[in-house]
Protein backbone atom coordinates (compact mmCIF):
# COMPACT_ATOMS: atom_id res chain seq x y z
CA UNK A 1 0.00 0.00 0.00
CA UNK A 2 1.35 3.37 -1.32
CA UNK A 3 2.17 5.99 1.86
CA UNK A 4 -1.12 8.30 0.70
CA UNK A 5 -3.04 5.09 0.55
CA UNK A 6 -2.07 4.29 4.39
CA UNK A 7 -2.60 8.12 5.39
CA UNK A 8 -6.28 8.06 4.31
CA UNK A 9 -7.18 4.68 5.40
CA UNK A 10 -5.83 5.61 8.79
CA UNK A 11 -7.96 9.08 8.74
CA UNK A 12 -10.69 7.34 7.80
CA UNK A 13 -10.40 5.00 10.74
CA UNK A 14 -9.56 7.94 12.88
CA UNK A 15 -12.83 9.87 11.70
CA UNK A 16 -14.58 7.09 11.90
CA UNK A 17 -13.42 6.95 15.69
CA UNK A 18 -13.66 10.24 16.62
CA UNK A 19 -17.10 10.38 15.19
CA UNK A 20 -18.92 7.32 16.69
CA UNK A 21 -17.59 8.18 20.34
CA UNK A 22 -17.86 11.91 20.08
CA UNK A 23 -15.01 12.61 22.05
CA UNK A 24 -11.83 11.00 22.28
CA UNK A 25 -8.38 11.11 23.91
CA UNK A 26 -5.04 11.65 22.14
CA UNK A 27 -3.86 8.37 24.23
CA UNK A 28 -7.15 6.23 23.59
CA UNK A 29 -6.06 6.85 19.41
CA UNK A 30 -2.70 6.01 19.50
CA UNK A 31 -3.72 3.21 21.03
CA UNK A 32 -6.67 1.98 18.76
CA UNK A 33 -4.37 3.37 15.86
CA UNK A 34 -1.10 1.91 16.86
CA UNK A 35 0.95 5.46 15.37
CA UNK A 36 2.95 7.96 16.93
CA UNK A 37 1.66 11.31 18.91
CA UNK A 38 2.91 13.04 16.66
CA UNK A 39 0.83 11.48 13.69
CA UNK A 40 -2.27 11.98 15.55
CA UNK A 41 -1.93 15.20 15.50
CA UNK A 42 -0.86 15.90 12.37
CA UNK A 43 -4.21 13.71 11.35
CA UNK A 44 -6.38 15.78 13.69
CA UNK A 45 -4.53 19.01 12.38
CA UNK A 46 -6.35 17.50 8.84
CA UNK A 47 -9.62 16.88 10.13
CA UNK A 48 -9.92 20.19 11.93
CA UNK A 49 -9.23 22.31 8.73
CA UNK A 50 -12.04 19.81 7.15
CA UNK A 51 -14.42 20.99 10.08
CA UNK A 52 -14.59 17.77 11.33
CA UNK A 53 -13.13 17.72 14.52
CA UNK A 54 -12.17 19.86 17.40
CA UNK A 55 -9.32 19.60 19.79
CA UNK A 56 -9.45 20.68 23.92
CA UNK A 57 -7.57 19.72 26.64
CA UNK A 58 -6.94 16.20 26.39
CA UNK A 59 -8.38 15.31 23.36
CA UNK A 60 -10.98 15.67 20.15
CA UNK A 61 -14.47 16.57 19.75
CA UNK A 62 -16.08 15.33 16.53
CA UNK A 63 -17.71 18.15 14.71
CA UNK A 64 -18.64 16.82 11.33
CA UNK A 65 -21.93 14.77 9.82
CA UNK A 66 -23.23 11.63 11.92
CA UNK A 67 -24.67 9.08 9.68
CA UNK A 68 -28.08 9.39 11.82
CA UNK A 69 -28.09 13.18 12.20
CA UNK A 70 -26.75 14.60 8.44
CA UNK A 71 -29.43 17.04 8.23
CA UNK A 72 -26.75 19.96 6.64
CA UNK A 73 -25.33 17.25 4.17
CA UNK A 74 -26.53 18.50 1.21
CA UNK A 75 -26.66 22.06 1.99
CA UNK A 76 -23.27 23.10 3.10
CA UNK A 77 -21.32 23.04 -0.18
CA UNK A 78 -23.13 26.34 -1.58
CA UNK A 79 -22.21 29.44 0.60
CA UNK A 80 -19.89 27.28 3.07
CA UNK A 81 -17.02 28.96 3.27
CA UNK A 82 -19.08 32.31 4.39
CA UNK A 83 -20.85 30.29 7.03
CA UNK A 84 -18.22 29.38 8.63
CA UNK A 85 -16.45 32.77 7.93
CA UNK A 86 -19.55 34.13 10.16
CA UNK A 87 -18.99 31.51 12.84
CA UNK A 88 -15.97 32.01 13.60
CA UNK A 89 -17.01 36.30 14.00
CA UNK A 90 -19.95 35.52 16.06
CA UNK A 91 -17.91 32.80 18.18
CA UNK A 92 -16.02 36.40 19.57
CA UNK A 93 -19.14 37.48 20.34
CA UNK A 94 -19.55 34.96 23.00
CA UNK A 95 -18.04 34.73 26.68
CA UNK A 96 -17.11 31.91 28.77
CA UNK A 97 -20.07 30.85 30.65
CA UNK A 98 -22.54 32.85 28.44
CA UNK A 99 -26.51 31.23 28.52
CA UNK A 100 -26.98 30.57 25.16
CA UNK A 101 -29.65 30.22 22.92
CA UNK A 102 -29.48 28.28 19.45
CA UNK A 103 -31.46 27.62 16.89
CA UNK A 104 -31.05 24.67 13.84
CA UNK A 105 -30.01 26.97 11.07
CA UNK A 106 -26.73 25.11 9.44
CA UNK A 107 -24.56 28.90 10.07
CA UNK A 108 -26.20 28.54 13.52
CA UNK A 109 -24.98 24.96 13.63
CA UNK A 110 -20.97 26.15 12.14
CA UNK A 111 -21.04 28.56 15.03
CA UNK A 112 -22.36 25.16 17.70
CA UNK A 113 -18.86 23.83 16.10
CA UNK A 114 -16.44 26.66 17.16
CA UNK A 115 -17.98 26.81 20.35
CA UNK A 116 -16.94 23.28 21.27
CA UNK A 117 -14.87 22.55 24.42
CA UNK A 118 -16.23 26.50 25.80
CA UNK A 119 -17.69 26.24 29.38
CA UNK A 120 -21.11 27.51 28.32
CA UNK A 121 -24.98 27.28 29.24
CA UNK A 122 -26.59 26.01 25.42
CA UNK A 123 -30.54 25.83 24.97
CA UNK A 124 -31.60 24.59 21.71
CA UNK A 125 -34.38 23.08 19.75
CA UNK A 126 -32.15 21.26 17.11
CA UNK A 127 -31.01 17.69 17.38
CA UNK A 128 -28.07 17.51 15.33
CA UNK A 129 -26.51 20.89 17.46
CA UNK A 130 -27.58 18.63 20.81
CA UNK A 131 -25.67 15.27 19.00
CA UNK A 132 -22.47 17.66 18.77
CA UNK A 133 -22.63 19.02 22.37
CA UNK A 134 -23.95 15.27 24.04
CA UNK A 135 -20.64 14.01 25.17
CA UNK A 136 -18.92 17.48 26.03
CA UNK A 137 -18.81 18.18 29.62
CA UNK A 138 -17.48 21.69 29.21
CA UNK A 139 -21.33 22.98 27.96
CA UNK A 140 -24.74 22.22 30.16
CA UNK A 141 -26.81 21.53 27.61
CA UNK A 142 -30.85 22.27 27.61
CA UNK A 143 -32.87 20.98 24.45
CA UNK A 144 -36.15 21.99 23.93
CA UNK A 145 -38.97 19.42 23.36
CA UNK A 146 -42.05 19.38 21.08
CA UNK A 147 -42.92 18.68 17.00
CA UNK A 148 -39.65 17.54 14.93
CA UNK A 149 -39.22 18.60 11.59
CA UNK A 150 -37.62 15.69 9.88
CA UNK A 151 -36.40 17.48 6.84
CA UNK A 152 -34.24 19.81 9.62
CA UNK A 153 -34.17 17.65 13.02
CA UNK A 154 -35.66 20.86 14.86
CA UNK A 155 -38.06 20.91 17.15
CA UNK A 156 -41.28 23.26 17.04
CA UNK A 157 -44.97 24.02 18.34
CA UNK A 158 -46.70 25.10 21.44
CA UNK A 159 -44.66 22.31 23.71
CA UNK A 160 -40.93 24.21 22.52
CA UNK A 161 -42.71 27.70 23.28
CA UNK A 162 -44.10 26.71 26.54
CA UNK A 163 -40.53 26.16 27.73
CA UNK A 164 -39.34 28.71 25.93
CA UNK A 165 -41.57 31.13 28.48
CA UNK A 166 -40.28 30.06 31.66
CA UNK A 167 -36.26 30.28 30.59
CA UNK A 168 -34.19 33.31 30.62
CA UNK A 169 -30.51 32.97 28.26
CA UNK A 170 -28.19 36.25 27.20
CA UNK A 171 -28.04 35.64 23.93
CA UNK A 172 -30.19 34.10 21.47
CA UNK A 173 -28.27 33.41 17.94
CA UNK A 174 -30.55 32.61 14.37
CA UNK A 175 -30.54 31.90 11.76
CA UNK A 176 -32.76 33.66 8.32
CA UNK A 177 -34.41 32.53 5.11
CA UNK A 178 -34.37 35.94 4.03
CA UNK A 179 -34.32 39.99 5.17
CA UNK A 180 -35.87 42.92 3.08
CA UNK A 181 -36.91 46.38 4.40
CA UNK A 182 -40.14 45.09 6.42
CA UNK A 183 -38.02 42.75 8.28
CA UNK A 184 -36.30 38.99 8.54
CA UNK A 185 -37.94 35.88 7.36
CA UNK A 186 -37.76 32.29 7.56
CA UNK A 187 -39.45 29.53 5.17
CA UNK A 188 -41.63 27.53 8.06
CA UNK A 189 -44.55 29.20 9.87
CA UNK A 190 -43.86 27.26 13.08
CA UNK A 191 -40.29 27.90 13.51
CA UNK A 192 -41.15 31.65 13.40
CA UNK A 193 -43.46 31.28 16.38
CA UNK A 194 -40.76 29.07 17.94
CA UNK A 195 -38.15 32.00 17.17
CA UNK A 196 -40.59 34.82 18.19
CA UNK A 197 -40.47 32.94 21.82
CA UNK A 198 -36.66 32.89 21.53
CA UNK A 199 -36.24 36.21 21.41
CA UNK A 200 -38.72 36.79 24.27
CA UNK A 201 -36.55 34.67 26.49
CA UNK A 202 -33.05 36.31 25.49
CA UNK A 203 -31.46 39.44 26.61
CA UNK A 204 -30.18 40.10 23.32
CA UNK A 205 -30.86 38.65 19.74
CA UNK A 206 -27.94 38.02 17.10
CA UNK A 207 -28.68 37.30 13.64
CA UNK A 208 -26.30 35.38 11.59
CA UNK A 209 -26.70 35.14 8.01
CA UNK A 210 -24.33 34.97 4.88
CA UNK A 211 -24.72 37.98 2.33
CA UNK A 212 -26.76 35.98 -0.36
CA UNK A 213 -30.05 36.23 2.35
CA UNK A 214 -30.39 39.89 2.12
CA UNK A 215 -32.92 41.57 -0.48
CA UNK A 216 -35.16 38.69 -0.36
CA UNK A 217 -37.86 37.35 1.40
CA UNK A 218 -39.36 33.99 3.08
CA UNK A 219 -43.16 32.66 3.94
CA UNK A 220 -43.27 34.21 7.10
CA UNK A 221 -41.97 37.60 8.64
CA UNK A 222 -40.38 37.14 11.96
CA UNK A 223 -39.50 40.44 12.98
CA UNK A 224 -38.67 43.94 12.31
CA UNK A 225 -34.96 44.96 11.39
CA UNK A 226 -35.05 47.01 14.84
CA UNK A 227 -36.00 44.32 16.68
CA UNK A 228 -32.11 42.52 16.62
CA UNK A 229 -29.36 43.86 18.65
CA UNK A 230 -26.68 42.66 16.19
CA UNK A 231 -26.49 40.92 12.66
CA UNK A 232 -23.20 38.83 11.73
CA UNK A 233 -22.55 38.01 8.12
CA UNK A 234 -19.67 38.43 5.81
CA UNK A 235 -17.92 41.23 3.78
CA UNK A 236 -20.16 41.00 0.53
CA UNK A 237 -22.77 42.51 2.17
CA UNK A 238 -24.05 45.63 -0.07
CA UNK A 239 -22.92 48.81 1.18
CA UNK A 240 -26.68 49.43 1.18
CA UNK A 241 -27.96 46.52 2.97
CA UNK A 242 -24.98 47.96 5.85
CA UNK A 243 -27.00 51.16 5.33
CA UNK A 244 -30.11 49.14 6.10
CA UNK A 245 -29.21 47.42 9.38
CA UNK A 246 -27.41 50.38 10.81
CA UNK A 247 -30.32 52.89 10.12
CA UNK A 248 -32.49 50.16 11.90
CA UNK A 249 -30.53 50.57 15.03
CA UNK A 250 -28.46 47.69 14.89
CA UNK A 251 -25.06 46.27 15.20
CA UNK A 252 -23.27 44.66 12.35
CA UNK A 253 -20.10 42.45 12.35
CA UNK A 254 -18.45 41.73 9.01
CA UNK A 255 -16.60 38.49 8.70
CA UNK A 256 -13.50 38.98 6.50
CA UNK A 257 -11.48 36.57 4.47
CA UNK A 258 -9.58 35.40 7.55
CA UNK A 259 -12.07 35.78 10.38
CA UNK A 260 -9.64 33.57 12.79
CA UNK A 261 -7.09 36.17 13.08
CA UNK A 262 -8.97 39.21 13.11
CA UNK A 263 -10.54 41.03 16.36
CA UNK A 264 -13.63 42.98 16.15
CA UNK A 265 -12.66 45.88 14.43
CA UNK A 266 -15.03 44.62 11.22
CA UNK A 267 -17.42 45.85 13.31
CA UNK A 268 -19.77 48.69 11.26
CA UNK A 269 -21.37 51.70 13.44
CA UNK A 270 -21.90 52.21 17.13
CA UNK A 271 -22.23 49.51 20.06
CA UNK A 272 -25.15 50.41 21.52
CA UNK A 273 -28.10 48.35 20.66
CA UNK A 274 -31.74 48.63 20.72
CA UNK A 275 -34.02 47.43 23.64
CA UNK A 276 -34.66 43.98 23.52
CA UNK A 277 -38.94 44.57 22.91
CA UNK A 278 -41.39 41.60 22.70
CA UNK A 279 -41.62 41.50 18.83
CA UNK A 280 -45.48 42.37 19.56
CA UNK A 281 -45.61 44.97 16.44
CA UNK A 282 -43.80 42.45 14.01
Amino acid sequence: MSNGAATDLRRLKLRELIRSQGFVSIPDLRSSLDVSESTIRRDLDFLEAEGEAKRTHGGVFSTGPTSSLGVFETRRAEQWEKKRRIAVAASKLVENHDTLLLDGGSTTYELAKQLVGRPLQVVTNSLPLANLYAASDQIDLVLLGGYVHSRTGVSLGPYANEMLSSLNVQTAVLSIAGADRRGFYNSNLLLVETERAMMDCADRTVIVADSSKFGKCSLARLCGLHKVHVVVSDDDLSEEWQNHLLDAGVELVLAGSDPEHADLANQVGGTTAPENETPKDN
